[in-house]
């Protein structure tokens, strides 16, 4: 396996295991109709999009992990996995930062764009 690649297997793991425990926090509150501005809120919708970008876009980079595409030596091995890794963690803070401050939404460019090039770079042969 690619050190990219071994890369990729960890940090997707420890987002799923962020999303598990992001998710246990939300959970504590979530019965509350008023919790964080109600369920339709742009705050709470933002908590929860984070919280299921975490265990997604780490379940992506697991996947990503076990692909054999990018071989070992290409030049867009390394900038895939980079960029699986990065959309995966933008994504998520991202979605944070805009629960917390609603002008972040403005960078969700970032993430979007990280994973598309993702995508693009892990189908190059």
């Amino acid at each position: 396996m690619p050190i990219t690649h071994s890369l990729n297997f960890h940090v997707g793991w420890s987002m799923v295991l962020a999303a598990f425990i992001t998710g246990a926090l939300l959970g504590l509150r979530f019965h509350r109709d008023d919790f964080l501005g109600g369920y339709a809120s742009f705050r709470r919708r933002m908590l929860r999009l984070g919280h299921i970008a975490l265990a997604a876009l780490g379940i992506f980079n697991v996947v990503y992990s076990l692909c054999p595409t990018p071989g070992a030596g290409r030049w867009n091995a390394p900038w895939a996995g980079g960029c699986w890794i990065a959309g995966g963690i933008l994504m998520p803070v991202i979605c944070f930062l805009s629960a917390w401050r609603p002008a972040f939404r403005i960078l969700f460019f970032l993430p979007v764009a990280t994973l598309i090039a993702a995508v693009v770079l892990t189908l190059i042969q």
